[in-house]
């Protein structure tokens, strides 16, 4: 009889165990116990396949160009990770009960909050775009501390990540922001994981690396300031337009999956264009953001950063599926993105 009762209580143990384990992604191992081959996991790995998600994620004819593995081994492949991550419909209930869950990681200003309806959503691609000096890389460094406070703080509770292609990322800034919100320094910075990109290809493979950590640590937030610096220099003229759009799309796709698998914060900068056109005369040059469709289409909300008086600058929500068109104003002080002292 105690026999019977141990045995149950280590059968409810390993169910909780394994239902602890479904709030996080399946790392890509847990294929073999369907049969899969380790090395041909190995061949995933080095794929950049990290997690079951990922791979389940994945079209076919990518997973048909990885070497070594033949047609049939990729059909088995797919065949186990679709048992393992559900793939088919849901009740929009349950979908409603696991959005409730989503944590939003604050800006640092509460005005900024409100119209975010409580801060960047996890999850998903918030793009923030707007000319030089409005405040971008300054909220970038902000989420990368805010991202590591406790839940009830506003906070992530995980590390940031921050793929720099401008070369403006400056730790000391992370130090003062710290301080302002009562955090010990070194273990703010040690919590940052940074890569300088140096170009478009490099700014692609980054994000391989990023998913093999991303299965190891808990990460709440991914930056990449700026999304676009490079696609700009490394594609010119009319004549590569049509290349870099598709390599710009691809590079967008796999920061959505990182998004999917792992739930983190993506968070992209984008720089603008003035359009000089016939209403150019009288309201002076109009600014878009670059990256056209592609990008308008690729990030879930959209934020428009400009001037405002001295220290002040203006956030406006322009496309979200869920938030309303909304103005906030925000300042940037020393300890980082602030609400206005009026």
């Amino acid at each position: 009889m105690e026999q019977h009762r141990n045995q149950k209580m280590v059968q409810q143990q390993q169910q909780e165990d394994l239902e602890e384990m479904q709030h996080g992604p399946f790392p890509v191992e847990q294929l073999q116990a369907s049969g899969i081959a380790s090395l041909d996991i190995k061949k995933l790995k080095d794929a950049g396949l990290c997690t079951v998600e990922s791979v389940a994620y994945t079209p076919r004819k990518d997973l048909l160009q990885i070497k070594g593995i033949s047609e049939a081994k990729v059909d088995k492949i797919m065949e186990a990770a679709s048992k393992l991550v559900p793939l088919g419909f849901t009740s929009a209930s349950q979908l409603h009960a696991q959005r409730l869950e989503i944590i939003q990681i604050t800006s640092g200003s509460s005005e900024l909050d409100k119209i975010l309806e409580g801060g960047v959503e996890t999850g998903s691609i918030t793009e923030i775009y707007g000319e030089f000096r409005c405040g971008k890389t300054q909220l970038c460094h902000t989420l990368c501390v805010t991202c590591q406070l406790p839940l009830d703080q506003g906070g992530g509770e995980g590390k940031a990540m921050y793929i720099d292609a401008e070369g403006t990322f400056r730790p000391q800034r992370l130090l003062q922001i710290a301080e302002r919100f009562g955090l010990n320094g070194a273990d703010v910075l040690e919590n940052v994981a940074y890569a300088r990109a140096y170009n478009t290809d490099h700014q692609s493979r980054l994000l391989l690396e990023a998913a093999s950590m991303m299965v190891e640590t808990r990460f709440a937030l991914m930056i990449v300031d700026s999304a676009t610096a490079l696609y700009r220099t490394d594609f010119t003229g009319r004549g590569e337009l049509s290349a870099r759009q598709m390599h710009l799309a691809k590079f967008l796709r796999s920061l959505q999956k990182l998004a999917d698998e792992f739930g983190v914060a993506v968070v992209i900068t984008n720089q603008v264009v003035a359009q000089v056109d016939g209403t150019a005369i009288f309201a002076g040059p109009q600014m878009k953001p670059i990256g056209g469709n592609i990008m308008a289409h690729a990030s879930t909300t959209r934020l428009a950063l400009r001037k405002g008086r001295g220290e002040e600058r203006i956030c406006k929500v322009i496309s979200s599926p869920c938030l309303a068109e909304a103005e906030a104003r925000f300042q940037i002080s020393p300890g980082g993105v602030a609400d206005v002292k009026d």
